[in-house]
């Protein structure tokens, strides 16, 4: 168990937790066209890519990102870059992945995946999305806002919050991130970058009170 865990209350896990079932969309996948891996700081959106590919549920992947103040000193050829290294390492064959280097934000995650694929010839119909396990809603909205015809599907890592919070070995942060991830999701329909998800009053109240007790190092002004 990490040492930052301890500093965390039993009751602002319990808000936590209400966010990260949320924030991830259940979905039950079928087959895509095309897989996208949308950069972070998580390696394990690589190993989970990997792992969907094997389970034959996609025959091209995508990796997009490039580089933000969390991954620079992580990553510092690039996310995308990254990511593909660690495909390779779990057998994904070289020639079934293409990568997009540049991507600064989800948004751009989007269009920049979407030309590149235009650019070798693919025009999916179906997508998976690829991100960290409390991403995956807002990645979903971004994607239908600036993909409305393709059919999105969102997968992460199969991990619980604790087991996540180990791997990442930083409770606050992962907290931190849940928070503006689920800021994200209320507020950027409002600025047309995605579309408006219905959030129960429970998790709104979660993200307030989180806010209030400080977990606000992720938020946008």
């Amino acid at each position: 168990m990490s040492a930052s865990r301890h500093r965390i209350t039993g009751d602002q896990w319990r808000r936590a937790r209400l966010i990260w079932d949320y924030s991830r969309m259940g979905h039950t996948l079928v087959p895509a066209d095309v897989a996208i891996g949308l950069g972070s700081h998580d390696l394990g959106v690589a190993t989970a890519c990997a792992d969907l590919y094997h389970s034959g549920l996609f025959p091209v992947l995508v990796f997009t990102g490039g580089n933000s103040p969390t991954t620079r000193a992580r990553f510092p050829r690039g996310e995308a870059v990254h990511y593909r290294e660690r495909a390779l390492e779990l057998a994904v064959p070289d020639a079934a992945i293409l990568v997009e280097p540049r991507a600064e934000n989800t948004g751009q995650n989007i269009r920049l995946s979407r030309d590149l694929l235009a650019a070798t010839g693919i025009l999916p119909e179906t997508l998976l999305l690829v991100s960290k396990p409390y991403m995956e809603r807002r990645s979903f909205a971004t994607a239908r806002k600036l993909w409305p015809e393709a059919v999105i599907q969102c997968a992460s890592e199969g991990l619980e919050l604790d087991a996540y919070v180990e791997s990442i070995g930083d409770g606050k942060l992962v907290l931190d991130m849940i928070v503006g991830d689920l800021q994200r999701v209320i507020e950027y329909p409002k600025l047309g970058y995605a579309i408006a998800q219905d959030v129960p009053g429970r998790v709104h109240a979660a993200f307030e009170s989180l806010v209030r007790d400080g977990f606000t190092s992720r938020l946008i002004p």
